[in-house]
């Protein structure tokens, strides 16, 4: 488990806690849903020193480190409410459930944590009388409050929703939950220049390869990582995506360039179990890897945008359709279970945009 040194200090005026960790993506993902900001000069990520975030904090990360304190920092993190024998029994038997429904791993984990971040609060209430009330207060006291995201109060109430329904048995109504609104967001796209400064980046041609095929069909980061020498069929210029996000196996098409890329890496490297490995033949390379690929690349470049692996895919799909292809193909090649998730494309395409004059121009 990893160690957090943990203190306070004053930052621009303001009392914050300074969380110094090693590199850890899980780490920073929980600590930025209470808005944590990185400091150079403290080189620590801080948070605003509050009782809430004091308590979040041991909410957020009981699972992931332990807290080493400083010389300044007093009463510590809030003490971590302990669930009791009855309600870790209920929540094993939650993650027995989803794991016989095959949820993902990641889902599993996911709702679980999210799961037990809601029970913790309600510590000393039995499972039987929590209500919708209580999760109306635990939406306000912890998530609102401390600016969580709606994305994470939305697995809050999947979680809690899944469980009482189908752990508890409770008569608990599930519609009466509240859900944010759903953030309507455009992609970030990359223009073709920029993709292509990236992807020539690198003159090693596995890491060159790895970010190539990601923009080249489209891939999400987890399915690049799984993909097997025998899912590439360069007989049919295809590569076949199985059991991606869904549990659904999709196929996409090669282009000339990156079937010509890959042989010349097969030859390189002989891939065995999976096509991109890590150090050690048979094993598979790691996202937190793949990231400083691109890390590596945008260095390289010395483009300034937080450009991340999903951005390549995000630019593929908007290419795709500048050049004229059907919004049906594009859904079916990105594995969009709906054609509204592909339509989003549509809003962040420059084709028609650039055919309208402004009137400016006129004045």
């Amino acid at each position: 488990m990893e160690i957090i040194k943990i203190d306070t200090l004053v930052h621009k005026n303001k009392n914050c806690i300074a969380l110094a960790f090693k590199f850890n993506s899980k780490i920073q993902t929980q600590i930025k849903k209470l808005d944590a900001t990185w400091s150079n000069t403290n080189k620590a990520w801080l948070v605003d020193d509050t009782y809430q975030n004091r308590n979040n904090l041991k909410l957020l990360l009981t699972d992931l480190a332990t807290f080493k304190t400083g010389p300044n920092i007093k009463n510590v993190i809030a003490v971590n409410p302990t669930i009791n024998g009855e309600t870790i029994t209920a929540v094993q038997k939650f993650t027995q459930w989803l794991n016989s429904r095959r949820y993902s791993a990641s889902t599993i984990k996911t709702y679980t944590e999210a799961l037990q971040s809601f029970l913790r609060f309600y510590a000393d209430k039995p499972l039987g009388e929590i209500t919708n009330n209580d999760v109306i207060v635990f939406n306000n006291e912890l998530i609102l409050k401390n600016k969580l995201s709606a994305s994470y109060q939305n697995q809050i109430v999947n979680a809690i929703k899944l469980f009482f329904i189908k752990i508890e048995n409770k008569k608990i109504d599930v519609d009466l939950i509240h859900r944010p609104k759903r953030e309507k967001l455009l992609p970030n796209v990359l223009s073709k220049e920029e993709v292509k400064a990236i992807l020539n980046a690198h003159s090693n041609i596995k890491h060159k390869t790895m970010l190539s095929l990601i923009y080249s069909c489209g891939l999400r980061r987890s399915e690049l990582l799984y993909l097997k020498p025998t899912d590439i069929d360069s007989k049919r210029n295809i590569i076949i995506i199985r059991q991606a996000k869904g549990k659904k196996d999709r196929i996409a098409p090669l282009s000339e360039k990156i079937v010509i890329m890959l042989r010349e890496y097969y030859i390189l490297f002989k891939p065995t179990t999976w096509l991109f490995e890590g150090q050690n033949a048979g094993e598979r390379s790691d996202e937190r890897s793949l990231a400083y690929v691109l890390k590596q690349a945008l260095e390289k470049t010395n483009i300034k945008k937080p450009v991340s692996l999903h951005w390549l895919r995000h630019s593929y799909a908007t290419h795709l359709l500048e050049a004229g292809t059907d919004l049906r193909y594009i859904q079916e090649i990105l594995g969009h279970k709906s054609s509204k998730t592909t339509e989003i494309y549509t809003h962040v395409s420059t084709k028609n945009l650039q055919n309208i004059k402004s009137p400016f121009d006129d004045l």
